[in-house]
């Protein structure tokens, strides 16, 4: 039969103690029988239940209805039937939970915690970093732009006109839809950070060091050496009187820096619209030493050469400073360099990887040795 509350004669602390252990002996009988989702709702909302519920019921004919000498006394003994029916409540909600739970469902809390495995950088994300961070050394600060470029940060403040034919090496790809704005303010993809030299230049007086790492695209099929988006690491200084003896003292000591303190640099004439002189910077091989041979066979990340392309660099073009010449870059008064990297292929070099493709794959079981 279910327990109903009934109005007390008695409020002596006898009478008080046994209507008490009634109550909870009935509140345990019932907390017995839950056995699934359900009966536990209607458990809780019998003992529970704001308006009509046992303690509320308790509350009304005990409490409220006890003489004024009796007050203090019954008050005690309801909160602490109160108490006592809240945990009967909650054992019957983790009892009823377990009992219907299946053998799957139930939690063992004495196995240890599910760990969550560390992550790592990617490599060509630490290689980019790696190099970065040698700039910083230097006094550089890290400067970043948009990867959706207008044609002029990309092309016309970089010294490339309309039409020149060194826009056709840099297999652009263009935003479609663009045909009906002027030329200039059309919408690409950046084919390299050389957009945020400018950019920089625009809000920053000289002088200037930055080193800008990003990503890059260009439409080239994937293959073992390409891919349409690479990360790019590029550099700039302004400043009165830097000269081509600057630029390559400051790239020498970044590439002992970090390929290791025997590593030689040389420098070959090349040409960039951007930069007037221009020169491709090489590394002696740092896997064979600059010999060309690993034991008695050839060194192919060299090509026996002994020799290994690494970077572009050069002078700032005077043209350049003529589009950011209102902020202070007068040729005539400054002068700096640049320079760019790939990082994707530093990391090719660095990890002897011989497929640009594997580093984009996301196979796990490949990138984790470098972890």
């Amino acid at each position: 039969m279910a327990y109903t509350v009934s109005k007390l004669t008695d409020y002596s602390e006898t009478a008080l103690g046994k209507a008490a252990a009634e109550c909870i002996r009935a509140c345990t009988e019932e907390s017995a029988a839950v056995r699934n989702d359900a009966g536990l709702k209607a458990f809780r909302d019998r003992w529970l239940g704001r308006k009509s519920g046992v303690l509320t019921q308790i509350n009304d004919l005990w409490l409220k209805a006890a003489p004024k000498d009796a007050k203090r006394e019954t008050g005690i003994r309801v909160n602490e039937l109160k108490t006592r029916i809240q945990e009967l409540v909650d054992e019957a909600q983790v009892g009823g939970l377990e009992a219907g739970a299946t053998a799957e469902q139930r939690v063992d809390i004495s196995l240890p915690g599910i760990r969550r495995p560390i992550g790592a950088e990617h490599p060509i994300v630490k290689t980019a970093n790696d190099m970065v961070r040698i700039f910083q050394k230097l006094g550089y600060s890290v400067a970043e732009g948009p990867v959706v470029e207008t044609d002029y940060y990309n092309f016309e403040a970089l010294n490339f006109p309309p039409n020149h034919p060194a826009r056709d090496t840099q297999d652009t790809l263009f935003i479609a839809g663009q045909q009906g704005k002027p030329q200039r303010e059309r919408l690409l993809l950046r084919t390299h950070t050389s957009p945020v030299q400018i950019r920089t230049m625009e809000k920053m007086r000289p002088p200037i060091r930055i080193v800008i790492p990003g990503t890059v695209h260009r439409n080239d099929p994937p293959d073992a050496s390409h891919s349409p988006m690479f990360y790019q690491i590029e550099g700039l200084a302004v400043d009165t009187s830097i000269t081509f003896g600057d630029l390559k003292g400051t790239l020498d000591h970044a590439m002992k820096e970090f390929f290791g303190s025997s590593v030689k640099t040389s420098f070959r004439p090349s040409f960039f619209p951007f930069t007037e002189p221009s020169a491709e910077m090489f590394v002696s091989c740092f896997i064979c030493g600059g010999s060309g041979r690993r034991g008695n066979d050839p060194c192919r990340p060299c090509k026996q050469t002994g020799w290994i392309e690494i970077l572009g660099c050069g002078m700032v073009d005077p043209n350049v400073f003529e589009f950011v010449k209102h902020n202070g870059y007068d040729p005539k008064k400054v002068s700096g360099f640049a320079f760019g990297m790939g990082a994707d292929r530093i990391a090719l070099l660095k990890y002897g990887v011989d497929d640009l493709q594997l580093f984009f794959n996301g196979d796990v079981r490949f990138l984790e040795q470098f972890a």
